[in-house]
């Protein structure tokens, strides 16, 4: 019997070491008595929110023991649906969208876990989190109660369920709140859609811990729910105010400030965010000696790798946001402490009585010699095959989620008038016979360019770039990539169009030659790592595009600004040969890329 108890523990010992939930010691996290309780005791939730695909996996734990030096008890993250459904029915929770690993992580640091599963997100997030195929029927309604959307987000929250719903406090895991929708009283005020999704929720398995909604204090009436309780969202400054508004509306508490926006997000062509710390660790004091919850957004931003980026939009103007989520948080962009750190894990110490861990120590980042990108391959030659349609089509119709598609028709000449594109979806380069004729750029408002076809017939090619989803206002609701409604010349419809996508998904693999290449092109090199460190690859030989390492899509280049640097992880970095690959709409043979150790996200911007 002895033997036989000893192997049963031998079998278990994987699963105690995961935190699976069948063995695992349960505790309870409520809201009760105007406070939130864990076990029955009062717990004041101090929380710092990051997200796991902003950063690479092999920092994950290095971030977590960050949070725990800054006097955190408590992470939050988001679940980001588009990126773990990218096809329909499709599913993907491996390498850096393993996000139970990351809460398991978070659990073995010693830190409690907010959830936040959407199904939106908003975070500055490609379209806020939802996948483009939602958009393929023209007819679907995001964010709301139409079967369309909210089937798929039920089978969505059901996978999630499996994935994370062990996870739960109650099962002796580490999550002990799980957000319903994410400020929906900004968007609208339709509370049979947020029963929807609180009903959702509940069947995907999430009964184990505290639900709860967030909005601004005065959006808290359009978007909360009677039974549950509320977090308010707010920036420096509005703590008392935002607490007392909340104290109308919920007396009986519990109060927690579910987003603190310690910082704050750039767009291209605009500054770079810098915000005041002494009055956010002022803030901090307060609302922590009030013995009121927390979650500082963002603790740490990292970075909207590959086309992530979202974007803002107010129905008329279209601001898409950089590559970096810095945020001028307390940990910067490659998970550095800034003096901001310092202040907030003062206050939280001076505040709770708690000493915490000493500061980790991190590996200074490393510069990479100057090297030029000798080999190129034309845009023009990888176009791949090509779709006819006489209408243009978006690129949800064609299937495709980010990148670049190109249109393609035959002119019959002679013609001259404007060239119109009504609802470009984002940026456009414009070509007649191979040769640049203009620039279409939807944060300019750019849609008419005047053209003069003087022969019989002329090759037309628009070029066009999904620059970022609007993640905010009901303006997302039509966020189709590409020529969006019709082409129009000299005030007729163009027809006629060859269409191809250009989802861009290995130009690693496309074939380079030493053969100078002017325009749109991509050029590749390769640089050598003697021992593999953070560093920042300098983009400001380039003027707008798209680079990728070793076959991974790190960012955006555009030399707009304010970002000049694309942040590059050790773990993505390999000893001896790395292989970097950058798409320039605008290049020019020969430029080059060095590595520099520290990031250039405050350059002068250009409108």
């Amino acid at each position: 019997m002895v033997r036989k108890s000893a192997l049963l523990l031998l079998l278990l010992l994987p699963f105690l070491a995961a935190g699976n939930s069948s063995f695992a010691a349960e505790h309870t996290f409520k809201a009760e008595n105007g406070k939130f309780t864990l076990d029955g005791k009062p717990f004041q939730v101090i929380s710092g929110e990051m997200h796991y695909a902003r950063i690479p996996r092999a920092y994950w734990r290095d971030r977590f023991k960050m949070a725990k030096a800054m006097g955190l008890n408590t992470v939050t993250t988001y679940v980001f649906w588009n990126e773990h459904e990218q096809r329909p029915g499709i599913y993907d929770f491996s390498g850096n969208n393993d996000v139970a690993e990351f809460i398991r992580e978070a659990q073995e640091e010693g830190l409690y876990v907010i959830l936040r599963p959407g199904p939106y997100a908003c975070a500055e997030w490609e379209f806020g989190g939802f996948p483009a195929w939602l958009l393929k029927d023209h007819s679907t309604v995001v964010r709301s109660s139409d079967p369309k959307f909210m089937d798929p987000a039920r089978k969505w929250f059901m996978r999630l369920g499996n994935e994370l719903a062990p996870l739960q406090i109650g099962n002796g895991g580490p999550i002990i709140l799980v957000q319903v929708e994410n400020e929906y009283g900004s968007f609208d005020k339709d509370h049979d859609y947020m029963e929807q999704v609180h009903h959702a929720i509940l069947d995907a398995g999430f009964t184990k811990a505290q639900l709860y909604t967030a909005d601004g204090p005065e959006q808290v009436p359009n978007g909360s729910l009677p039974e549950l309780p509320v977090g308010i969202n707010y920036g420096p400054g509005d703590a008392k105010s935002g607490f007392a508004h909340l104290k109308k509306l919920r007396p009986e508490g519990p109060f927690i400030n579910s987003e603190y926006w310690d910082g704050w997000f750039d767009h291209w062509g605009s500054k770079h965010a810098q915000t005041d710390a002494k009055q956010q660790a002022n803030d901090l004091d307060w609302t922590l000696r009030q013995g009121y919850s927390i979650s500082l957004y963002m603790f740490h931003g990292g970075t909207s790798f590959g086309w992530m980026n979202g974007a803002n939009s107010d129905g008329k103007n279209y601001e898409p946001d950089v590559t970096s989520y810095d945020y001028d948080s307390p940990l910067d962009e490659s998970g550095r402490p800034t003096p901001k750190y310092i202040l907030f894990r003062d206050v939280i110490s001076k505040v709770t009585g708690v000493t915490p861990p000493p500061v980790p120590q991190i590996a200074p980042a490393i510069t990479v010699p100057s090297f030029t990108l000798t080999q190129s391959a034309s845009l023009w030659k990888n176009l791949g095959k090509s779709t006819h349609s006489e209408q243009p089509l978006s690129m949800e119709d064609l299937d495709q989620a980010y990148g670049y598609i190109l249109y393609r028709t035959t002119l019959s000449g002679p013609v001259s008038g404007d060239l119109v594109l009504d609802q470009l979806h984002d940026y456009a380069k414009i070509y007649v016979d191979g040769k640049l004729a203009g620039t279409f750029d939807r944060r300019l408002n750019q849609s008419t360019l005047p053209l003069n076809v003087t022969a019989s017939k002329a090759r037309l090619d628009i070029l066009v770039e999904n620059t970022g989803r609007v993640n905010f206002t009901k303006v997302m609701r039509g966020e189709r990539k590409g020529i969006t409604k019709e082409v129009t010349l000299a005030g007729k419809p163009v027809t006629g169009w060859e269409i191809y996508p250009l989802p861009m998904q290995a130009p690693e693999k496309y074939s380079y030659s030493k053969e100078p290449c002017s325009g749109a092109c991509f050029y590749r090199a390769t640089f050598n790592i003697e021992k593999p460190a953070d560093t920042f690859l300098d983009t400001s030989a380039y003027t707008k595009g798209q680079v990728w390492l070793n076959g991974r899509a790190l960012g955006r280049v555009w030399n707009i600004g304010p970002q000049k640097t694309l942040y590059v992880p050790a773990s993505w970095l390999k000893q001896g040969e790395n292989e970097v690959v950058v798409l320039d709409l605008e290049g020019e043979p020969n430029r080059t890329l060095q590595g520099l150790d520290h990031p250039v996200l405050n350059a002068a911007v250009k409108k």
